[in-house]
């Protein structure tokens, strides 16, 4: 990570406010349709489960509550100290940097890396992560990545949040972006990232020796709805929301349109002898 990424980083997540995100509007869309995206791979319980980057707790408290080992491990000391309050005795929580875990080869049946990628600029660092998260994972074990859209900054940012009324510079901070992935914070505390491509994020996980296997758009169009969060409140229009995610979570043109891409991948379960992974 570079020096001026990691100080960004520690900057942004120690306000705390990652706490409450997920039950924001968008928030909840997206925790929930990532939910449905690891139930499809996640094996029944009791199954360990490393949350890797896992924040102050939300998906590690999920998967616990449903009877699963949960390693968590985060980079930001305020986020272990979240979930160590929670007090779950099937999670086990310290600092790590998902770079180099403290955690033995082929030690989960499921990995979940659902946002170091965010902050880790340059490409060979994206990899050596998804390596490490492919050695932690038993072999044929799913590897479950979240990654930002490399249009994400324009599409909910400038244009639906209308960042540009706040931010002068929001234009050149999009299109800096579109040209090289790096979304640079705009003010002290605010939210740097690297935002994907699908290919891109495709090809990292294949270059890091993982078999990928499904690509998914998280939230469709939900982020352009300015009454999200009363939709969300009427059972009708909440299901439509969603539906229409999924609908769309595949389709290869639209699949940049959402905010947050997951990408489902798996150890290889052995190695031919030519050197190939299977």
């Amino acid at each position: 990570m570079e020096e001026q990424s990691a100080l960004d980083v520690a900057a942004h997540y120690e306000l705390g406010l990652e706490a409450d995100r997920l039950d924001e509007p968008l928030g909840i869309v997206e925790f929930v349709r990532t939910l449905e995206v690891t139930e499809r791979v996640l094996p029944p319980a009791p199954a360990t489960v490393a949350d890797i980057g896992g924040g102050p707790g939300r998906y590690a408290l999920w998967l616990a509550d449903r009877g699963h080992d949960v390693v968590h491990r985060d980079l930001v000391q305020l986020h272990v100290e979240q979930v160590r309050a929670a007090g779950h005795p099937r999670i086990k929580s310290d600092v790590g940097d998902a770079r180099a875990l403290d955690l033995d080869d082929a030690s989960a049946d499921a990995v979940l890396l659902l946002g170091p990628l965010y902050h880790l600029y340059e490409r060979d660092e994206r990899v050596s992560t998804l390596r490490e998260a492919g050695r932690v994972a038993r072999p044929g074990a799913p590897v479950l990545v979240s990654a930002i859209s490399r249009w994400a900054p324009r599409l909910h940012g400038y244009l639906s949040e209308k960042l540009y009324e706040r931010v002068p510079t929001m234009a050149d901070v999009v299109h800096r972006v579109e040209s090289d992935g790096r979304l640079v914070p705009s003010w002290d505390g605010g939210f740097g990232a690297y935002c994907h491509t699908p290919t891109e994020l495709r090809e990292e996980a294949a270059a890091a020796g993982l078999v990928v296997e499904d690509l998914v758009g998280v939230e469709g169009l939900a982020f352009a709805l300015a009454d999200l969060g009363e939709r969300l409140a009427d059972p009708a229009a909440r299901t439509a929301v969603l539906e229409s995610a999924r609908a769309v979570e595949r389709i290869p043109d639209l699949l940049g349109l959402s905010p947050h891409l997951v990408l489902t991948a798996r150890r290889p379960t052995r190695v031919r002898s030519s050197g190939s992974q299977d």
